[in-house]
């Protein structure tokens, strides 16, 4: 009995390094070619594939992670980081951990994501609204940008969306499917659309 699990732990083992080799790695490099951002420091590891575009800069420190395997979207989707403008910058800290199908857009003052924190698949954040709200001027108009600030040690659920102008506080829980509008205090459990506190930890 145990060495026909360990034979089919073998087989297990050599089918998914085909299945990586013969699916992911290729998306790994599709995305890296598309690709256009030149002021990247650092050096995520990848479990999912990357595309990093803009002009301004990204910063990764160390040991940043971006998906996760197993879990969903892996094959699918890829994280899309963007930090658009010269000025814009996005920054991650050390020992970040990030699912599937995760989206940074920096379009004005940048984003800043704090050391330890945890961020669960499909999150999205934005330091912009992207277009002048102004219905007379919603196509040429300028478009509101505010920096994001992340804290330590803080954990987005699932699906959350955090949009410009937010600081959340270290040690924060964001809930799954939040939309974070305004900036929540440190220790505390937020959750809504739009998000609110619902308690302390």
């Amino acid at each position: 009995m145990a060495i026909a699990n360990f034979v089919k732990k073998v087989i297990r083992f050599v089918l998914r390094n085909i299945l990586l080799f013969l699916f992911q790695y290729p998306r790994f490099l599709k995305y890296k070619l598309l690709s256009n951002c030149t002021q990247v420091s650092g050096k995520p590891k990848l479990y999912q594939p990357l595309q990093i575009n803009g002009k301004g800069k990204v910063v990764f420190e160390k040991n940043v992670r971006i998906g996760v395997d197993p879990s969903p979207y892996l094959y699918s989707g890829y994280a899309y980081i963007d930090s658009r403008k010269e000025e814009s910058k996005i920054t991650f800290g050390e020992n970040i951990w990030i699912n599937n199908n995760f989206v940074a857009i920096a379009e004005g003052e940048g984003i800043e994501i704090g050391s330890n924190t945890l961020i669960g698949t499909n999150c999205q954040i934005m330091d912009s609204d992207f277009h002048d709200l102004n219905p007379n001027k919603r196509m040429g108009g300028k478009a509101q940008t505010a920096k994001v600030c992340i804290g330590k040690n803080v954990f987005l659920g699932s699906n959350v969306v955090i949009l410009k102008g937010v600081n959340i506080g270290d040690n924060t829980v964001i809930a799954n499917g939040s939309v974070v509008t305004k900036s929540i205090p440190e220790n505390v459990i937020a959750a809504g659309v739009p998000a609110k506190v619902i308690r302390t930890l």
